[in-house]
């Protein structure tokens, strides 16, 4: 059940287009950055911050996508270590000695957040990883933050954040359910 609309279209493109001046602004432009959108509403994310950035600075950012399982039991994770299970990695740049910038659209536990990690980790050995979020609703598990938030949501934990995006949803929204 519906129980409020936090961001509406015009919301998510604002909180859009802050970010990639906020991305823009603390590498102090993009030459060294590589966007990587985990799959699937972080890689439409992704997507949409790259072309906000491509018209800001007037270049292209490197950008590529992950695809792992989230760690949730009623997915596929590895049988004896129980961690997400990444099942593909399309990112055509080299990461090493770059600014990885990690796109999602929710935060919560950090779960999903540390397996993307891991799998950019087996790429290479990036400079740096950002991360970057539209939705932040706290409940960590483990010690992950990011460095650029659409917004920040407090939720219990009973919540849930439903985020809709016309790339897939045909709608554009973000609502927290109970």
């Amino acid at each position: 059940m519906e129980k409020a609309h936090i961001l509406d279209e015009k919301a998510i493109g604002r909180a859009v287009t802050r970010i990639a001046h906020e991305i823009i602004e603390r590498n102090k432009g993009i030459d060294e950055c590589i966007l990587v959108g985990i799959k699937t509403r972080g890689a439409f994310l992704a997507k949409r911050l790259a072309k906000k950035i491509a018209e800001i600075e007037g270049k292209e950012i490197r950008a590529g996508e992950l695809d792992i399982t989230l760690y949730r039991d009623d997915l596929t994770v590895k049988s004896e270590t129980k961690e997400p299970l990444v099942q593909d990695v399309a990112i055509a740049h080299d990461v090493t000695d770059q600014k990885v910038i990690l796109v999602d659209d929710v935060l919560y536990t950090g779960r999903t957040v540390r397996a993307a990690m891991d799998a950019v980790m087996d790429l290479g050995r990036p400079s740096q990883i950002q991360l970057a979020v539209l939705i932040d609703r706290g409940h960590r598990e483990l010690p992950i933050r990011a460095d650029y938030v659409g917004k920040n949501i407090p939720t219990s934990k009973q919540e849930r954040i439903v985020v809709e995006l016309e790339e897939i949803d045909q709608t554009e929204k973000v609502v927290i359910h109970e």
